[in-house]
């Protein structure tokens, strides 16, 4: 494929795609003027920096400097390739793929590959489990209440005990054996010979965001198979610190609720589905990490731990409340009477029951105090002081001042520790939140240009009946020598050249990096600033009045530079260059009325 077919299908993809439909999708984003905005949902941020500019369709954060158009927005968000986000976004405008247009992206191929492996072992796993072979895994199915709907529903599958079928399956496919290790579903042995790496488990899909299966999760039926449960190792699709269990199916509930649930694992996630409650999810066989909190957030501020009571259990969701924290959630924990899984309690109290515990579940500071004073003897001095020293971390994780200290004195008074001493303990940045990191700016930066030329530059961008009145006359401007002076020079030239072929996509491929962020501040520069309302009538006079006022500029400084050359001529006595330079001062100063009064220097 040429970089010109290339570049055609790029250029009909993007004028065919809403950006504000792909990314309002993804992330809560508001209307704000001409502009949608929203917290970014590549950082961790607070005070919203990112925004959404319709009209040249493209996306920008102040915070963290992520932006682009759609396919660049999809690429990030869903950790896609180029050709991946073509996919996505052409199946659903209705645009046709380039054919073979992914041959030569290696990374692409590769990551077709497993996808492609990995709706092969599905259909199997699922064969497995309703075949003559699959009876005891859906007995232990029954057992937890699971049904074959649900069952169905979540993808359950059996792998099959022989050890090589799938390996066999997918060399019958022409899987060579690297593309079987980079599966993640085959391992090799030292000798060099391959092996199913599930084997006779009752398999969990875990899927992306798309709904697609990137991994697995494997729990064995025997006890003497172990571990428990076994997870697929990390590959090009599947990184553990980026996935978390059902969220695709859980995002949209998550919303509806302003509510998330995290439980500890897979069983407890569909036993909460089977009772309606479908907004929980899991972390896939790992503690819960920052990256996984961050996935969470773009749905909600709200979340519920309800992990099990064991020691297990209750340290994991003390890990996991200092996480969480650090990303500035807002966190209660939920304690289930009679030590059950959140399935069990579904399936013996009803969905009524839980939700209702939901409600009333107590925040996390509540929590981690009651268990220091079951850890602790808060009757000793000693107790409550290492009981301060425990909760002390997770006060200091809060990003928000005012809670840390609203939280210390409530601590104090619940301990009998001096508050005065506790507060003392609590200032500061909150620990685990990096200091030096990009703080996301209240408004976009002020784009380093003359006002007459950053006022051209957005009526030019954002009004087509500017773009036809001006651009000639900003033509005949440019063609000047002393032109390529003025700071909007490589942008106006190009907004120039490109004329009524104008499109956003076509004048960033023509600028350097640093026109390029120019470029992008300005589209995304504060309502304030901007001539909103403006209609394209008065945006055209605006933009010939600018281009006005630029040559005006441009006179003067030749003006002021004349003057400085023709009084050097003077001393050198170059006479004939005083006279030819005179004359066209007398020229410049007569093109503005204004110059004839000022007083001769």
């Amino acid at each position: 494929m040429s970089n010109f077919e290339l570049q055609q299908f790029r250029s009909r993809l993007l004028s065919t795609v809403d950006i504000l439909d792909v990314v309002k999708e993804r992330v809560e984003i508001r209307r704000s003027g001409t502009r949608w905005t929203g917290r970014c949902p590549f950082h961790n941020e607070k005070t919203a920096s990112f925004g959404v500019t319709p009209s040249m369709q493209r996306f920008k954060c102040f915070g963290c400097g992520a932006g682009g158009n759609a396919i660049d927005f999809v690429m990030q968000y869903d950790d896609m390739t180029f050709w991946e986000a073509c996919k996505t976004l052409a199946e659903r405008y209705g645009v046709p793929l380039p054919p073979r247009s992914s041959d030569n992206d290696p990374k692409t191929r590769t990551r077709a590959g497993i996808f492609e492996a990995h709706e092969l072992a599905q259909k199997m796993f699922r064969a497995n489990l309703g075949g003559s072979s699959g009876g005891p895994a859906r007995e232990y199915l029954k057992r937890r209440g699971v049904t074959p709907a649900l069952a169905e529903e979540f993808g359950l599958g059996l792998s099959d005990r022989g050890g090589t079928t799938l390996t066999k399956r997918l060399q019958q496919e022409g899987y060579n054996a690297d593309q079987l290790v980079e599966s993640g579903l085959v391992g090799r042995r030292d000798d060099g010979s391959f092996y199913d790496r599930f084997r006779g488990r009752l398999m969990f899909p875990i899927q992306n965001e798309q709904a697609k299966i990137i991994g697995y999760g494997g729990r064995a039926l025997n006890d003497e198979d172990q571990p428990k449960y076994l997870n697929s190792p990390e590959t090009e699709l599947y990184r553990k610190s980026y996935a978390l269990y059902n969220l695709h199916r859980a995002r949209k509930p998550i919303r509806e609720q302003s509510l998330g649930i995290l439980v500890e694992g897979y069983m407890d996630v569909i036993g909460l589905a089977s009772g309606g409650v479908g907004e929980a999810v899991a972390s896939c066989g790992t503690s819960l990490v920052d990256t996984q909190v961050r996935m969470i957030h773009r749905y909600t501020d709200n979340i519920v731990v309800n992990f099990d009571s064991d020691n297990a259990g209750v340290n994991a969701a003390e890990r996991s409340i200092r996480i969480l924290l650090q990303e500035g959630m807002h966190i209660r924990v939920l304690e289930l009477p009679g030590d059950v899984d959140p399935d069990e309690f579904i399936q013996q109290q009803g969905a009524d029951a839980y939700r209702a515990l939901l409600r009333t579940a107590p925040r996390y500071f509540h929590w981690l105090r009651d268990r220091m004073r079951k850890r602790h003897d808060m009757r000793s001095a000693e107790g409550r002081a290492e009981a301060v020293r425990e909760l002390l971390p997770s006060i200091r994780s809060l990003p928000d001042k005012y809670e840390r200290a609203a939280v210390a004195v409530e601590l104090a008074h619940d301990l009998s520790i001096d508050k005065t001493l506790l507060l003392e303990q609590v200032k500061g940045a909150p620990v685990g939140s990096p200091t030096s990191a990009p703080k996301a700016p209240s408004r976009a930066p002020r784009p380093e240009l003359p006002a007459a030329e950053r006022l051209l530059l957005e009526n030019l961008l954002e009004s087509a009946e500017a773009r036809m009145v001006a651009l000639p006359r900003l033509a005949e401007l440019l063609e000047r020598p002393d032109a390529e002076r003025l700071p909007s020079y490589p942008i106006a030239a190009q907004l120039v050249d490109l004329g009524t072929e104008f499109s956003y996509e076509a004048l960033e491929q023509r600028l350097s990096d640093r026109d390029k962020a120019l470029l992008s501040t300005l589209v995304f520069a504060d309502e304030t600033r901007k001539h909103s309302g403006t209609g394209e009538e008065q945006s055209a006079a605006q933009a010939m009045q600018c281009v006005d006022r630029m040559e005006q500029e441009l006179d003067r400084r030749a003006v002021d530079e004349l003057k400085v050359r023709i009084k050097a001529a003077e001393e050198f006595g170059r006479m004939e260059d005083v006279l030819r330079m005179s004359e066209e001062l007398q020229r410049l100063m007569r093109k503005d009325p204004r110059r004839r009064a000022r007083p001769a220097e």
